[in-house]
């Protein structure tokens, strides 16, 4: 499977990877207020994500397809 993007990942797609369920909608909202993530380790800066991402978990995720 191909890296999920994290600027266009609706909550739900979000939700649906097992070590981001519950937090989708959290991202989005801070994505949407930071007008979009640059790099995927922003992620730690989401309440409830810092600190609980691998560096396995970061590969799954991407950013504008890279």
């Amino acid at each position: 499977m191909p890296p999920l993007d994290i600027n266009l990942a609706s909550a739900e797609q979000l939700d649906s990877i097992d070590f981001l369920k519950g937090h989708g909608p959290e991202i989005v909202r801070f994505r949407d207020d930071r007008g979009g993530f640059t790099e995927v380790r922003q992620l730690d800066e989401v309440p409830g994500l810092t600190g609980k991402l691998s560096p396995e978990q970061w590969d799954s995720l991407s950013i504008g397809g890279s």
